[in-house]
């Protein structure tokens, strides 16, 4: 099971680092936390206008290497994020609308330790994105 991180959780996490929460992260975090769907970094930037697009770009990449969002490729190279969830999992992004919905599958980890041993080194880590049209944009 997977569950979303609420926005204190997110706070806390860069508290802990030791960054500042300033009142532009705030309102970014907040932005961030009634998000249910994937996001661009333009995307954020036009709804939080009084906050400069480099400091939205910035904080995306603190939470980033924080581990509280994940950063995915796009068919049209535009990176698209989406906060993380506690727990392994992958991801659906719709090729037209964009939006990221999570899966877990344990199909896909039999796969990865059944090829392990044809892997020349040791396994650390890996990242799944299937690439949809959603049911929303089938249906339009």
């Amino acid at each position: 099971m997977t569950t979303q991180l609420s926005t204190t959780d997110l706070i806390a996490t860069i508290e802990d680092l030791g960054y500042k929460i300033t009142t532009p992260r705030r309102d970014l975090i907040n932005l961030l936390g009634n998000k249910n769907e994937g996001f661009t970094a333009e995307e954020i930037s036009k709804e939080l206008s009084h906050v400069g697009r480099a400091t939205v770009y910035r904080t995306l990449q603190l939470l980033l290497a924080a581990g509280l969002i994940c950063k995915l490729a796009m068919p049209d190279i535009t990176p698209r994020y989406a906060l993380s969830r506690l727990g392994h999992h992958h991801h659906t992004v719709c090729n037209k609308c964009g939006a990221i919905k999570e899966f877990r599958d344990s199909t896909i980890e039999r796969l990865l330790k059944a090829a392990e041993p044809d892997i020349d080194g040791q396994l650390v880590g890996h990242r799944i994105e299937f690439y949809i049209l959603c049911k929303t944009c089938i249906e339009k």
